[in-house]
Protein backbone atom coordinates (compact mmCIF):
# COMPACT_ATOMS: atom_id res chain seq x y z
CA UNK A 1 0.00 0.00 0.00
CA UNK A 2 1.22 3.28 -1.59
CA UNK A 3 0.21 6.12 1.10
CA UNK A 4 0.21 9.71 -0.60
CA UNK A 5 -0.04 13.40 0.82
CA UNK A 6 -1.96 15.26 -1.66
CA UNK A 7 -1.20 19.41 -0.48
CA UNK A 8 -3.17 21.81 -2.58
CA UNK A 9 -5.64 18.77 -3.16
CA UNK A 10 -8.54 21.18 -4.99
CA UNK A 11 -6.35 22.43 -7.53
CA UNK A 12 -6.86 22.10 -11.38
CA UNK A 13 -4.12 19.59 -11.76
CA UNK A 14 -3.82 18.16 -8.26
CA UNK A 15 -7.86 17.16 -9.02
CA UNK A 16 -6.83 14.96 -12.22
CA UNK A 17 -4.71 13.41 -10.04
CA UNK A 18 -7.12 12.46 -7.19
CA UNK A 19 -9.63 10.90 -9.60
CA UNK A 20 -6.28 9.06 -11.82
CA UNK A 21 -5.25 7.71 -8.03
CA UNK A 22 -8.71 6.58 -6.86
CA UNK A 23 -8.85 4.09 -9.60
CA UNK A 24 -6.05 2.07 -7.65
CA UNK A 25 -6.97 -0.09 -4.86
CA UNK A 26 -3.02 -0.06 -3.60
CA UNK A 27 -2.90 3.87 -2.95
CA UNK A 28 -4.46 5.54 -0.23
CA UNK A 29 -4.44 9.14 -0.77
CA UNK A 30 -4.60 11.88 2.56
CA UNK A 31 -6.30 15.21 0.31
CA UNK A 32 -5.35 18.70 2.11
CA UNK A 33 -7.70 21.35 1.56
CA UNK A 34 -7.88 24.85 2.96
CA UNK A 35 -11.65 25.74 1.86
CA UNK A 36 -14.47 23.12 1.98
CA UNK A 37 -16.13 24.62 -0.71
CA UNK A 38 -13.70 23.57 -2.92
CA UNK A 39 -14.24 19.82 -2.69
CA UNK A 40 -15.86 18.26 -5.75
CA UNK A 41 -17.99 15.73 -3.75
CA UNK A 42 -16.47 13.43 -6.42
CA UNK A 43 -13.50 12.27 -4.17
CA UNK A 44 -12.65 8.37 -4.34
CA UNK A 45 -13.40 5.97 -1.89
CA UNK A 46 -9.54 5.66 -1.15
CA UNK A 47 -9.08 9.42 -0.34
CA UNK A 48 -9.32 10.67 2.94
CA UNK A 49 -10.05 14.31 3.06
CA UNK A 50 -8.21 17.31 5.48
CA UNK A 51 -9.54 20.37 6.12
CA UNK A 52 -6.53 23.03 6.81
CA UNK A 53 -3.83 25.13 5.89
CA UNK A 54 -0.26 23.79 5.12
CA UNK A 55 0.93 26.70 7.15
CA UNK A 56 0.04 24.78 10.08
CA UNK A 57 2.90 23.39 11.28
CA UNK A 58 1.34 20.96 13.75
CA UNK A 59 -1.89 19.91 11.26
CA UNK A 60 1.11 18.90 8.97
CA UNK A 61 3.11 17.08 11.06
CA UNK A 62 0.31 15.23 11.77
CA UNK A 63 -0.92 14.52 8.36
CA UNK A 64 2.89 13.84 7.24
CA UNK A 65 3.03 10.83 9.61
CA UNK A 66 3.20 7.07 8.04
CA UNK A 67 3.42 9.19 3.90
CA UNK A 68 5.47 7.75 1.27
CA UNK A 69 4.64 10.18 -1.12
CA UNK A 70 3.92 13.62 -0.90
CA UNK A 71 2.52 15.56 -4.11
CA UNK A 72 2.42 19.58 -3.43
CA UNK A 73 0.13 21.52 -6.36
CA UNK A 74 0.22 25.07 -4.54
CA UNK A 75 0.57 28.78 -5.21
CA UNK A 76 1.02 32.01 -3.26
CA UNK A 77 4.04 31.85 -1.21
CA UNK A 78 5.83 28.91 -2.14
CA UNK A 79 9.15 29.49 -0.90
CA UNK A 80 7.57 30.04 2.51
CA UNK A 81 5.04 26.78 1.83
CA UNK A 82 8.27 24.61 1.07
CA UNK A 83 10.23 25.25 3.82
CA UNK A 84 7.57 24.46 6.36
CA UNK A 85 6.90 21.02 4.31
CA UNK A 86 10.50 20.56 4.23
CA UNK A 87 10.53 20.28 8.09
CA UNK A 88 7.39 18.38 8.54
CA UNK A 89 8.90 15.43 5.69
CA UNK A 90 12.66 15.46 7.49
CA UNK A 91 10.69 15.59 10.87
CA UNK A 92 8.32 12.45 10.34
CA UNK A 93 11.47 10.26 7.75
CA UNK A 94 9.11 11.10 4.45
CA UNK A 95 11.52 11.39 1.66
CA UNK A 96 9.69 11.44 -1.64
CA UNK A 97 8.32 14.95 -2.70
CA UNK A 98 6.87 15.61 -6.01
CA UNK A 99 6.45 19.54 -6.14
CA UNK A 100 4.91 21.30 -9.10
CA UNK A 101 6.70 24.33 -10.26
CA UNK A 102 6.42 26.79 -13.30
CA UNK A 103 8.74 27.17 -16.47
CA UNK A 104 10.76 30.46 -16.32
CA UNK A 105 12.51 30.13 -12.85
CA UNK A 106 16.07 29.86 -14.49
CA UNK A 107 15.68 32.05 -17.34
CA UNK A 108 15.16 28.28 -19.96
CA UNK A 109 12.71 29.63 -22.05
CA UNK A 110 13.93 30.61 -25.51
CA UNK A 111 12.94 33.20 -28.30
CA UNK A 112 10.27 35.64 -28.42
CA UNK A 113 7.93 32.97 -26.36
CA UNK A 114 10.42 33.87 -23.50
CA UNK A 115 10.44 37.44 -24.06
CA UNK A 116 6.22 37.14 -23.60
CA UNK A 117 6.45 34.71 -20.57
CA UNK A 118 8.88 36.75 -18.99
CA UNK A 119 6.43 39.97 -19.19
CA UNK A 120 3.61 37.61 -18.70
CA UNK A 121 4.40 36.06 -15.13
CA UNK A 122 8.38 37.02 -14.65
CA UNK A 123 7.02 39.31 -11.52
CA UNK A 124 5.63 36.18 -9.37
CA UNK A 125 8.56 33.52 -10.39
CA UNK A 126 11.06 34.60 -7.47
CA UNK A 127 8.90 32.28 -4.95
CA UNK A 128 8.88 29.68 -7.42
CA UNK A 129 13.01 29.95 -8.21
CA UNK A 130 13.58 29.71 -4.35
CA UNK A 131 11.26 26.98 -3.84
CA UNK A 132 13.25 24.55 -6.35
CA UNK A 133 16.18 25.77 -4.95
CA UNK A 134 15.24 24.67 -1.42
CA UNK A 135 14.20 21.57 -2.68
CA UNK A 136 17.19 20.95 -4.45
CA UNK A 137 19.85 21.80 -1.75
CA UNK A 138 17.88 19.26 0.55
CA UNK A 139 18.23 15.54 1.05
CA UNK A 140 15.11 14.55 -0.25
CA UNK A 141 14.25 12.19 -3.23
CA UNK A 142 12.57 14.85 -5.33
CA UNK A 143 11.08 15.46 -8.23
CA UNK A 144 10.12 19.28 -9.62
CA UNK A 145 7.85 19.55 -12.68
CA UNK A 146 8.57 23.00 -13.99
CA UNK A 147 4.74 23.24 -16.63
CA UNK A 148 3.97 24.72 -19.69
CA UNK A 149 1.05 27.51 -19.96
CA UNK A 150 -1.69 25.09 -18.49
CA UNK A 151 -4.75 24.56 -20.55
CA UNK A 152 -8.09 22.21 -20.16
CA UNK A 153 -7.63 19.93 -23.12
CA UNK A 154 -8.84 16.15 -21.76
CA UNK A 155 -5.91 14.85 -23.62
CA UNK A 156 -2.41 13.02 -22.22
CA UNK A 157 0.50 14.61 -24.49
CA UNK A 158 3.92 15.29 -22.91
CA UNK A 159 7.31 15.59 -22.97
CA UNK A 160 10.02 16.44 -20.82
CA UNK A 161 13.49 19.03 -20.72
CA UNK A 162 16.39 18.58 -18.26
CA UNK A 163 17.23 20.99 -15.55
CA UNK A 164 19.96 22.43 -18.09
CA UNK A 165 18.33 22.16 -21.11
CA UNK A 166 16.38 24.58 -23.12
CA UNK A 167 12.53 24.78 -22.31
CA UNK A 168 10.54 23.45 -25.26
CA UNK A 169 6.79 24.52 -26.23
CA UNK A 170 4.51 26.90 -24.95
CA UNK A 171 1.81 24.52 -23.44
CA UNK A 172 0.35 21.63 -21.95
CA UNK A 173 -2.74 19.75 -20.58
CA UNK A 174 -3.03 19.71 -16.72
CA UNK A 175 -4.21 16.21 -17.41
CA UNK A 176 -0.67 15.13 -18.92
CA UNK A 177 0.93 16.62 -15.75
CA UNK A 178 -1.31 14.96 -13.43
CA UNK A 179 -0.57 12.11 -15.36
CA UNK A 180 3.03 12.10 -14.58
CA UNK A 181 2.92 13.02 -11.44
CA UNK A 182 0.32 9.30 -11.18
CA UNK A 183 3.36 7.23 -12.79
CA UNK A 184 5.55 9.17 -10.43
CA UNK A 185 3.84 7.78 -7.21
CA UNK A 186 3.52 4.58 -8.93
CA UNK A 187 7.21 4.29 -9.98
CA UNK A 188 9.17 6.30 -7.10
CA UNK A 189 12.30 5.35 -8.33
CA UNK A 190 11.59 7.59 -11.52
CA UNK A 191 12.85 11.06 -12.44
CA UNK A 192 14.43 11.09 -8.44
CA UNK A 193 16.22 14.36 -7.64
CA UNK A 194 15.42 15.33 -11.21
CA UNK A 195 14.40 19.01 -11.89
CA UNK A 196 12.36 18.61 -15.20
CA UNK A 197 10.07 21.09 -17.80
CA UNK A 198 6.46 19.44 -18.41
CA UNK A 199 4.88 20.38 -22.30
CA UNK A 200 3.09 19.20 -24.95
CA UNK A 201 5.11 18.64 -27.75
CA UNK A 202 5.09 20.78 -31.08
CA UNK A 203 3.55 23.62 -29.47
CA UNK A 204 6.60 25.99 -30.17
CA UNK A 205 5.24 29.70 -30.86
CA UNK A 206 5.37 33.19 -29.72
CA UNK A 207 2.71 32.08 -26.84
CA UNK A 208 -0.04 29.41 -25.86
CA UNK A 209 -2.54 28.99 -28.65
CA UNK A 210 -5.40 28.99 -26.52
CA UNK A 211 -4.18 32.91 -25.59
Amino acid sequence: MTKVLILGASGQIARWVVQMLGEHKDIEQTLLIRDPKRLSSQEPPNAKVVIGDVMDKKLLANIMEGQDVVYANLAGDVDVQTERILTAMRAKGVKRLIFINSLGIYDEVPGQFGDWNRREIGQYLPPYRKSADLIEASDMDFTILRAAWLQDDNEVDFEITTRNEPFKGTEVSRKSVAALVVELVQHPERLVRANVGVNKPNTDADKPAFL
